[in-house]
């Protein structure tokens, strides 16, 4: 069965990865390959939102 700590363990995953995207993305601005900063930007984002979900289901299982 799955815990608060591994999805807390999966949430820490995806928040750096989204740093690490991020970081990328802004090494890529006002260069010629803009475009691609753009897409990781959007793959960002989708990881906030997974990460947000993520919590969200953490709170609805019963505490440890």
């Amino acid at each position: 069965m799955v815990s608060r700590a591994e999805l807390s363990s999966l949430e820490t995953a995806i928040r750096e990865l989204s740093d690490r995207i991020t970081t990328a993305a802004d090494e890529l601005l006002g260069t010629s390959e803009e475009a691609v900063a753009l897409d990781l930007y959007e793959v960002e984002r989708s990881l906030k939102t997974a990460q947000r979900r993520i919590s969200r289901a953490a709170g609805g299982l019963p505490p440890e």
